[in-house]
């Protein structure tokens, strides 16, 4: 009974954050200067010169309907909800019609999830190790270099890394392309080799300032919980520094750095765009962007949706199996 209440808490947060955010989302858009039914009226007169008012009311009222932009603002909002959130269905796209938004995605998406989880995981992985080690044996100066060191670099925003790692690694020395590009028709071997090299430095951009993040964080943690009574209490019963580091002081201390990761993997891609956009990475990011300057309603709300509900579901899933990780947290 505790736990149904308990899910059926969390789960209604996690409706309302979905909706909340789709709403906003929704109507941001429509708030542009721009048409994209007109523009995209506009590109097919310049391409076959002025058409029939019959014809042109015609091909007006029809894409108007593809676009969801038919009727009153709330019946668009209605079918938005219908279609985009419920079925993921977001209506072509106005950059590669008639291509539906969702296809174009999902091409697009797991280049962006490749990029964004691996190097998430990885930097919650070493700076969490190298965190443990500076909090629990702060008074070496070797942590407080590495303090110092991830204190400096966490600060730096994603784009000015990017641009660093860009014009030494690729302008400079010439070790990687100065644009992503991946070769897809050149057989597995070529396409993992020229997938690794478009990687690497956008990769690398997000490793390094999210790993001063972990590090901050896991050195407080874990330098609060070494103070402790339960971990004094340890070291009197003769137990080693290693046992104690791990099983005491890492274990109590890495419960919220795990919500945080959850949360973290919920908005994988968020930080990765401007990193995209500089090395013309082909992630959602730069299709983001690419949707903006062309006023892609369906694009836009396509890739932003898919954001939102992954971090809601990412921090319920997060919310549902801590209980599970911590035995001092109950249901109730």
């Amino acid at each position: 009974m505790k736990f149904r209440k308990y899910f059926g808490l969390r789960l209604v947060t996690w409706a309302l954050t979905i909706l909340i955010g789709v709403t906003f989302i929704f109507f941001i858009p429509r708030m542009f200067p721009t048409d994209p039914v007109e523009n995209m009226i506009g590109q097919i007169q310049n391409r076959s010169g002025q058409m029939d008012p019959t014809e042109m009311a015609a091909l007006r009222r029809s894409l108007r309907l593809q676009f969801g932009l038919e009727g009153s603002l709330w019946e668009q909002y209605v079918n938005y909800l219908q279609k985009g959130l419920l079925r993921f269905d977001f209506g072509p796209s106005l950059m590669s019609f008639p291509t539906p938004a969702g296809e174009i995605i999902g091409t697009y998406l797991p280049y962006t999830l490749l990029l964004s989880l691996t190097s998430t995981l990885l930097a919650w992985v070493v700076g969490n190790i190298i965190g443990l080690l500076a909090g629990f044996r702060k008074d070496k100066r070797s942590s407080k270099v590495l303090e110092a060191i991830a204190i400096c670099i966490y600060p730096i925003p994603y784009f000015l890394v990017a641009l660093i790692l860009q014009i030494v690694f690729a302008f400079i020395l010439g070790w990687f392309p100065l644009q992503s590009t991946i070769n897809s028709m050149g057989g597995l071997g070529a396409y993992l080799s020229s997938l690794l090299r478009a990687s690497a430095l956008p990769a690398a951009s997000l490793l390094l300032v999210g790993t001063g993040w972990w590090i901050i964080s896991m050195k407080s943690l874990s330098a609060a919980t070494a103070e402790e009574d339960f971990v004094q209490y340890a070291r009197f019963r003769g137990l080693s520094e290693g046992r104690i580091g791990t099983g005491y002081v890492m274990r109590n201390s890495i419960l919220t750095q795990i919500t945080a990761l959850a949360m973290s993997l919920g908005g994988a891609f968020n930080g990765a765009i401007m990193t995209e956009i500089i090395f013309s990475y082909p992630g959602v990011g730069t299709l983001i962007q690419k949707a903006i300057l062309q006023s892609d309603y369906n694009m836009i709300l396509g890739c932003i949706t898919i954001s939102i509900v992954a971090i809601a579901t990412a921090t319920l899933i997060a919310d549902l199996i801590y209980p599970f990780i911590d035995p001092r947290i109950r249901y109730s």
